[in-house]
């Protein structure tokens, strides 16, 4: 029986590389997929991972209808029993119902991948969409790490070195420094999120460059305007 699949995790924890090794596996034993991807940060057309494996992918558009797209492809002769959908955080909710639609009325399997919140810990329209319709959502077991060390539950984004918490939602950006201009990301766990301390305000507050401080009294709170209730 054909399955909604949603696997999800932070930036770092192995969702693209998982998509590739499910692709290959599915193909090795003669099964015949589509792959889909959105702002890969390799560019257009390749679902790419940060191990430095990639492949050729389908471009989603916000117009795109999957059900139309596939219905199509299956008119015309095309055999499809699989889907691997990467970046999925990024389709619209729309989409991701034409994705179930296709699991339920055409018995195509859809494996979809990506992160669960932004930079705000606010769901994605796409991942909030997933939670509410997959048949199975699917925690990667490969965690991420924060610079503390913790696991990493959340993904920051750095703006000229500062943390941000406002801003687009939709800001393509990776977590190798250095790669995206001034919008980076990094992932941090939950106490250092907080607390808006990336790795490089961690060192600046550290004694020595070489050690990262790790108690509140140097990772304190952040003081956060006080707004007044309706």
């Amino acid at each position: 029986m054909a399955e909604l699949v949603f696997f999800s995790g932070t930036m770092d924890c192995g969702k693209s590389t998982l998509a590739l090794q499910m692709d290959h596996n599915h193909a090795a034993r003669g099964r015949v997929g589509l792959i889909f991807t959105k702002m890969d940060r390799a560019g257009a057309n390749v679902l790419s991972s940060r191990l430095g494996l990639s492949t050729g992918a389908l471009e989603v558009s916000d117009d795109l209808d999957f059900w139309e797209s596939i219905v199509e492809r299956a008119t015309a002769g095309q055999r499809i029993d699989y889907l691997i959908c990467d970046e999925a955080q990024f389709y619209t909710g729309e989409q991701v119902e034409q994705l179930a639609r296709a699991v339920d009325e055409m018995e195509i399997d859809v494996f979809a991948f990506g992160i669960t919140a932004d930079f705000r810990t606010e769901l994605f329209p796409g991942s909030k969409r997933l939670i509410e319709l997959a048949d199975r959502v699917e925690v990667l077991q490969v965690e991420a790490l924060c610079w503390c060390g913790r696991k990493a539950t959340t993904n920051a984004r750095v703006l000229d070195g500062s943390m941000v918490v406002e801003g687009e939602q939709v800001v393509v950006g990776d977590t190798k420094p250095g790669t995206t201009g001034l919008v980076e990301y990094e992932v941090l766990c939950r106490r250092h999120y907080m607390r808006r301390m990336t790795s490089h305000a961690a060192r600046a507050a550290a004694l020595s460059p070489e050690v990262l401080p790790f108690d509140l009294e140097v990772c304190p709170l952040p003081s956060l305007p006080i707004t007044q209730a309706d």
